[in-house]
């Protein structure tokens, strides 16, 4: 989803009930301000390498397509899943990993946390994290936020359950009523290079439109091909060779 405009609401809608100090993380989701100053919480990595991840599922409609696609070119990925959905759908979220990805923690409900209290925060990460690991067999080691809006209490909620943040480098704008396959795919390798992490979904969520996830498959083959031919591996955030440590102390929370 967009960065900015996420960023802006959600301030404007909490208003008063959340402080300036509160959100401050939530500056960092800007792109170029974020990949300059704190890379690690970017996701770059290892240059020989491209971190491939997906947000939003598990969906039964969407979803099993992409493991089928990604399964026949034997590229593994990091899911980002949401909590309620693996709820609804826990068998779909355990073939996940048993096709050997990696699944990571996405909320619960896809709610940007910048209109969310404290409390409210901290229930809803240990709520997702607990239902994700019980349901899948797989302890997730991997936080993005939904928008990529963090707040310091999500942050701080995500160091306690041993879960590292991570946005992205490069993205498709695969969400929006327009994109076909095409524009994703020039739009995602526009700028990538070796050490990137790309954002795609696998199934509507948020402000996605219902069935953009189908340009986002057609762009796959493409991605892993220019890939390829430039010599870059592709797979999971866990061989991507990020500084953890460094993302873990962003926030200037003690751990």
């Amino acid at each position: 989803m967009n960065l900015v405009r996420p960023v802006v609401v959600g301030v404007a809608a909490a208003g008063a009930t959340l402080t300036a100090v509160q959100l401050a993380p939530a500056v960092a989701a800007i792109g170029p301000v974020r990949r300059r100053f704190t890379p690690a919480l970017s996701g770059v990595g290892d240059r020989g390498h491209v971190a491939l991840t997906f947000d939003d599922g598990p969906d039964p409609c969407s979803t099993p397509a992409f493991l089928a696609a990604l399964g026949e070119r034997r590229v593994r990925a990091t899911f980002f899943l949401l909590g309620d959905s693996v709820t609804r759908w826990p068998g779909l979220a355990r073939e996940l990993v048993e096709a050997g990805h990696e699944v990571g923690v996405h909320g619960w409900d896809h709610r940007c946390l910048a209109r969310r209290g404290p409390w409210a925060t901290r229930a809803e990460l240990a709520r997702a994290h607990g239902v994700i690991a019980d349901r899948t067999g797989s302890v997730p080691r991997w936080y993005r936020p939904a928008y990529g809006v963090a707040t310091r209490t999500a942050l701080h909620s995500a160091r306690r359950l041993d879960l590292t943040p991570v946005l992205w480098t490069d993205w498709g704008r695969d969400w929006t009523a327009t994109a076909t396959a095409d524009s994703v795919l020039r739009t995602v390798t526009r700028d990538l290079a070796g050490g990137a992490t790309v954002l795609l979904h696998d199934c509507p969520a948020g402000q996605a439109a219902p069935h953009a996830w189908r340009a986002t498959l057609g762009a796959l083959p493409g991605l892993l091909e220019h890939c390829a031919r430039r010599g870059l591996r592709v797979g999971p955030l866990g061989e991507h060779g990020i500084a953890t440590a460094r993302v873990n102390r962003l926030d200037g929370v003690p751990a």
